[in-house]
């Protein structure tokens, strides 16, 4: 990425970007399910999201399909988009995504999220949590998982969501993984600046015109904890029926460094195939240009 501007500003352009699909975990095609994410893979596209609502009874589990495809597969990073975190307690989570990241070879992400879907959430005996408390529990959650990656012998919190008390973390993942957050409101964006290490929305859910506003807001919460605004990714899923025109456009004038393209439900491997052979090199080529 290039960039103008005072040090710490947001790159005023994105030359560079990263490609990739946004899988819905269905296990009625478990074989066509994987056979996505392979598809990925062999075509040169970058990364393979999974989403996760472990409530939803025609899906797979999402961790356990991201450790599958990462025994099938040698390139493409993988991620949760975004991980349950009200179902997932943090520290166990934390030890599943350095667990994958480690046999995997240092290709997987942490995309997390405060929940949704409370009443199925408490279905499964999972906290139905408000607004403000969700918020609260994603923060509180974010520092359990960099203690459980800290690499020290023994570590503890105590907050009102989460505890650990002497608890000995490990393994540490095999590269330093990001933790990207889908997160839309004033107080979700200001925690993406402050601790995050990627944004991660979905354009269904955010109009185009707000877009640079929520990069500002990410930016100057991330100024004043005293960190680098350019150092956060900008990650964003974006609907199956988006042009190379769009997605040229989403990365040059929303500014998002990585683009996770919906699967079309009509021929999804080959969808999958058309991306990562004819869009995404159309795409790369437009930006560099």
């Amino acid at each position: 990425m290039e960039g103008d501007g005072a040090p710490g500003a947001r790159p005023a352009v994105v030359t560079d970007v990263r490609i990739g699909v946004f899988v819905v975990p269905g296990a009625e095609d478990a074989a066509g399910t994987v056979a996505q994410a392979l598809a990925a893979e062999e075509s040169g596209l970058d990364l393979v999201a999974i989403q996760d609502h472990p409530y939803q009874r025609r899906f797979l589990d999402t961790w356990s399909l991201l450790a599958y495809l990462a025994g099938r597969t040698e390139r493409i990073a993988l991620v949760p988009d975004v991980a349950n975190l009200p179902l997932r307690p943090p520290a166990v989570m934390a030890k599943a995504a350095a667990s994958i990241d480690r046999l995997s070879g240092g290709r997987f992400e942490l995309g997390l999220g405060a929940g949704a879907f409370w009443d199925r959430i408490a279905a499964m005996d999972g906290p139905k949590l408000g607004g403000k408390e969700s918020v609260d529990a994603l923060e509180e959650a974010i520092e359990v998982i960099r203690l459980c990656w800290s690499g020290e012998r023994s570590v503890s919190f105590g907050g009102a969501h989460y505890r650990l008390d002497g608890h000995t973390p490990g393994p540490a993942p095999a590269h330093p993984m990001g933790i990207w957050l889908g997160a839309y409101g004033p107080r979700m964006l200001r925690l993406v600046g402050r601790a995050a290490d990627g944004w991660l929305p979905s354009l269904g859910n955010l109009p185009d015109d707000e877009v640079l506003g929520r990069h500002a807001a990410i930016d100057a919460a991330a100024s004043a904890a005293g960190r680098d605004p350019a150092e956060i990714r900008r990650v964003v899923n974006v609907p199956s029926d988006s042009s190379p025109e769009r997605l040229v456009q989403v990365a040059r004038e929303l500014r998002f460094d990585t683009l996770i393209v919906s699967v079309g439900e009509d021929d999804p491997v080959g969808f999958v195939r058309r991306l990562g052979e004819d869009v995404a090199p159309r795409v790369r080529d437009a930006l560099a240009g």
